[in-house]
C-alpha cells in the first residue's frame, strides 16, 4: 500500500503492484533458506496465497479468529489446518486469551462454540486454547507468555490504532517463578512438540 508521507494515518492511500516473486527469489538467492512466516491474515487475495504456497511459506492460524459461526469451515479451526502453518493462541495485536474471553470480544455464541468444540464446559480458556494449538498439525505452536500465565486484558501487548499505552507489559521475576512449567512440559511431551519426543503417560501424583 502506497501512502503519501504527509498523511498522519494509513487510511488514505492506494494499493500498487509489488514484485513479490522477484523479491523472494532474490532473498533466497542471496541469503538462502530463511524462517519466514507469511502474515496471511485479513483480506487475502488468491495471488497472495499462490505466492505463499509457491515458496512454501507457512501461514498464520490465530485461534481467537476461529469461533462463532458453527459452520466448521473456518480456516482458523484446528481441524482445517495443514501442517505448513504456524498456530497462535493470539498475537501481539490481540487481547490475551483470558482478556478476550472475559471481555466483550467473545460473544455467547463464541463461548458456546468453543465449549462444543472441546466437548465440555470451559473453566480455563487459556489452557483450552493452548491444548488445541499444541494438538493441531501445525508445524509450530506460538504461545504468548500472557496466556501461559493466565493474565487478563491488563497484560495486553498492543491495541492497533491506539496511539498510547502499547508495548508496556513486562513479565516480572515473580511471574517467571510461578510460570506453570510442569503443565507446559507435560503438554509439550504429550503432543510431541519437543524434537524427538515420545509421549509419556500422565503423572497423576501431582
Amino acid at each position: 500500500r502506497e501512502i503519501p508521507a504527509s498523511e498522519p494515518t494509513a487510511v488514505r492511500g492506494q494499493w500498487v503492484p509489488a514484485p513479490g516473486m522477484k523479491l523472494f527469489e532474490t532473498v533466497l538467492d542471496r541469503l538462502g533458506d530463511l524462517p519466514i512466516i507469511a502474515e496471511d491474515l485479513g483480506v487475502i487475495t488468491p495471488g497472495v496465497e499462490a505466492l505463499r504456497d509457491q515458496f512454501g511459506l507457512p501461514g498464520m492460524k490465530v485461534l481467537q479468529f476461529a469461533w462463532g459461526d458453527f459452520s466448521g469451515v473456518n480456516v482458523f479451526l484446528p481441524h482445517n489446518y495443514t501442517p505448513n502453518c504456524i498456530v497462535y493462541t493470539g498475537t501481539h495485536d490481540n487481547n490475551t486469551t483470558v482478556g478476550w474471553w472475559n471481555g466483550n470480544e467473545a460473544s455467547q455464541a463464541i463461548k458456546e462454540h468453543v465449549g462444543r468444540y472441546v466437548g465440555h464446559y470451559v473453566t480455563e480458556i487459556n489452557w483450552e486454547m493452548i491444548r488445541l494449538a499444541m494438538g493441531s498439525v501445525a508445524r509450530m505452536c506460538v504461545l504468548p507468555l500472557q496466556d501461559l500465565l493466565g493474565l487478563g486484558a491488563e497484560a495486553r501487548m498492543n491495541t492497533p490504532g491506539v496511539e498510547s499505552g502499547n508495548w508496556a507489559w513486562r513479565m516480572t521475576e515473580d511471574q517467571f517463578n510461578w510460570l506453570p512449567r510442569e503443565r507446559l512440559r507435560d503438554l509439550t511431551h504429550f503432543y510431541a512438540r519437543n524434537p524427538g519426543a515420545v509421549a509419556a503417560p500422565p503423572d497423576h501424583s501431582r
